[in-house]
């Protein structure tokens, strides 16, 4: 919500395969929307115009021209292969992808993606629009400029990043 409150991003696009998901998840986001206009931290029209960067789909063809793909699905390793070799094939040649698993191999994801220089973990903690910190995770063959890139983001958005490299448990949950 932050890239699009702060116009990080001219637009948002929200997929899931399943309608049902898409549903609850743009639920949830407006949910989270009206509390901030309650807390009058948002007024209604700067809530109804940060909805409005957000297209929710479930055709994954609407991410073939995007920046920065996000992924939030099960983890399963399998699963989340799959999904980058597919969008390593559909997506724009400079479309970076970051998975926000919390312990997966972001190398073995990147290499699945046949794109390994432009992926990168992104790690946000739950509950996401309270928790600031975030682990933005590179392997070794994560292009520097990407990864620098990724890290500002992260900072754009509010958020505080904390770079580590590809390791089981990244930094936190490697310490709990």
């Amino acid at each position: 919500m932050a890239a699009a409150k702060d116009n990080i991003h001219s637009s948002i696009i929200a997929f899931e395969s399943d309608q049902k998901f898409l549903d609850s998840g743009r639920d949830r986001i407006q949910k989270s929307v009206d509390k901030l206009v309650s807390k009058e931290k948002l007024t209604s029209s700067q809530a109804d115009a940060l909805m409005g960067k957000i297209t929710f789909t479930t055709d994954r063809d609407a991410l073939n021209d995007t920046d920065l793909i996000v992924e939030a699905i099960i983890e399963n390793m399998d699963l989340k292969k799959q999904l980058y070799s597919d969008l390593g094939q559909q997506c724009k040649p400079e479309t970076v992808f970051a998975s926000n698993t919390s312990s997966l191999s972001i190398t073995q994801m990147a290499e699945a993606s046949g794109r390994p220089d432009k992926f990168v973990g992104i790690h946000f903690f739950n509950p996401v629009q309270i928790m600031k910190l975030v682990e933005v995770i590179k392997t070794e063959y994560t292009d520097p400029t990407v990864f620098d890139n990724t890290v500002k983001w992260v900072d754009q958005i509010g958020k505080v990043a904390v770079k580590c490299g590809d390791t089981p448990g990244f930094i936190v949950n490697r310490l709990l």
